[in-house]
């Protein structure tokens, strides 16, 4: 549940459902989201959901901070019913030429690279949120061995489609872009699609994801 609502800027809310990052808080946040998007409130401009937080914005020419406050600490979630979650399978190829911080990754779990990969792709993943840049995926969580912080020196260009890992998360950048995980391998798939005005996005909170190794013969196939 919301645990402090607080002004952000002269337009929004900032919904805070604690510190910690797990399952069960994100799970409210997308609930408060979804029950807030259903309910189209014309007030409302924006919603943003992260992984323990929620951003209302809202035209202050149609309500306030005050008004606003009150709407949403009246919504109750109790009888909210949790849509199903869809279950993703992303192909990810981990050929040298994608998987650019393997010998970082080694270094600093002590493991090999059959063992980080082992690890990697031998368990499903939750998608706390989407954000960054348009349909990224953030999902978790990572095997404790495999953890390891961001790199010191961002990279200036991280290739469309490469998935990397951070800390708790993994990711997919849908765009070539700046960015300073730890590349694992790349995936073929196309996880945002801008043509597309409904459902752009492959992958959406809530959803669980589970990563499978393919060659670099079949990362092919997939474009051709």
């Amino acid at each position: 549940m919301i645990k402090n609502i607080s002004n952000l800027g002269d337009a929004a809310l900032y919904c805070d459902f604690g510190k910690e990052v797990n399952i069960e808080i994100n799970t409210n946040v997308i609930k408060y989201f979804k029950n807030i998007k259903e309910k189209n409130i014309p007030e409302i401009t924006n919603i943003t959901p992260s992984y323990n937080k929620l951003i209302i914005s809202f035209d202050l020419n149609k309500t306030n901070y005050s008004n606003l406050k009150k709407l949403i600490e009246r919504i109750d979630i109790k009888n909210v019913k949790e849509n199903p979650s869809n279950q993703i399978n992303i192909p990810v190829c981990c050929e040298d030429k994608f998987s650019l911080d393997i010998k970082r990754l080694k270094e600093k779990s002590g493991l090999s690279e059959d063992k980080i990969l082992e690890k990697f792709f031998n368990k499903k993943y939750f998608c706390y949120m989407t954000g960054f840049i348009a349909g990224m995926p953030f999902v978790g969580d990572l095997d404790q061995e495999i953890r390891v912080k961001r790199l010191d020196t961002p990279r200036v260009k991280v290739p469309k489609g490469a998935v990397a890992i951070t800390e708790q998360f993994a990711n997919i950048y849908t765009f070539e872009s700046p960015g300073g995980w730890n590349i694992i391998g790349n995936t073929p798939l196309k996880i945002f699609d801008n043509t597309k005005e409904i459902e752009p996005n492959l992958i959406n909170p809530g959803d669980i994801i589970t990563f499978k190794q393919i060659t670099i013969e079949e990362y092919k196939s997939f474009n051709e």
